[in-house]
């Protein structure tokens, strides 16, 4: 089975979403919102992706003035990564894919810009939406974690060597970056992490073959707020009586005093 940085945050989240998710294949439609993020999300990928592999990108930016805006905020911002030294030996490539096996699955990572020398290498992962998450979350999350411990699996650095840089290019003032560096014991710690996750991940399978679902998340846990499998999952009757105590709460300083 292949898994990527997403499946492992969602496997960890909670269980049960993985198994509607991947397993009984059920999903629900994305919300127009959503499908636009995505898009601009990709065009600003493929711009990324063209400019690296040496491609026109006059077309694509003439045509979407946001592109433009985007693009040229950056190469403010991070003009070291635009416009490479190009006598140096350092190795550069863009969309770089690498996988891992770890027990029975395929860790497959994909890096938006691999940058490498003799002495470090640098992850780029180019972030569309405006606001950078809280560092710590970001942090525990999959693809920080997993994108770092793969690529010191399947290179000869260090630990120490490798760094980590998300780039949000539609901050509202300027591109904001987030850097992240790696050590070696908080590789240990990933594998650790990983190996466990993976080994629970092989006990509810062989449970699932037997007909018995995935474990839930403890009732009335925030990951279940809009979530498109509470029903399916018996937890919508729970949000529905958190909202009326809500609501309830919120009431009770409009109830007037009865006179005796």
């Amino acid at each position: 089975m292949r898994l990527s940085q997403g499946q492992l945050n969602l496997l960890e989240r909670c269980p049960r979403q993985f198994q509607h998710t991947y397993l009984d294949q059920l999903g629900s439609p994305t919300t127009p919102e959503h499908q636009e993020r995505q898009i601009w999300g990709s065009r600003f990928h493929l711009l990324m992706q063209q400019r690296e592999l040496g491609l026109p990108i006059e077309s694509l930016v003439q045509e979407d003035k946001q592109l433009q805006r985007w693009m040229t905020a950056f190469a403010s911002a991070a003009p070291e990564i635009l416009t490479p030294d190009t006598n140096s030996q350092t190795f550069r490539k863009s969309e770089h894919c690498r996988t891992l096996q770890v027990q029975d699955y395929l860790l497959t990572v994909i890096y938006d810009l691999l940058i490498a020398d003799d002495r470090q290498a640098q992850i780029l992962d180019w972030k569309t939406y405006s606001k950078p998450p809280n560092k710590r979350k970001l942090e525990q999350n999959w693809q920080t974690r997993l994108y770092l411990y793969v690529l010191a699996e399947t290179s000869d650095y260090l630990p120490e060597q490798i760094s980590m840089t998300y780039w949000f290019v539609q901050s509202e003032d300027k591109p904001q970056s987030l850097k992240f560096t790696y050590n070696n014991a908080q590789h240990q710690q990933s594998g650790q992490r990983l190996n466990r996750l993976l080994s629970q991940l092989t006990t509810w399978l062989q449970l699932y073959e037997q007909a018995e679902a995935f474990p839930q998340v403890a009732e009335g846990s925030a990951h279940c707020d809009g979530c498109q499998f509470t029903v399916r999952c018996d937890r919508e009757r729970y949000s529905r009586e958190e909202t009326i105590d809500k609501n309830w709460l919120s009431n009770l300083g409009t109830i007037q005093e009865v006179s005796l």
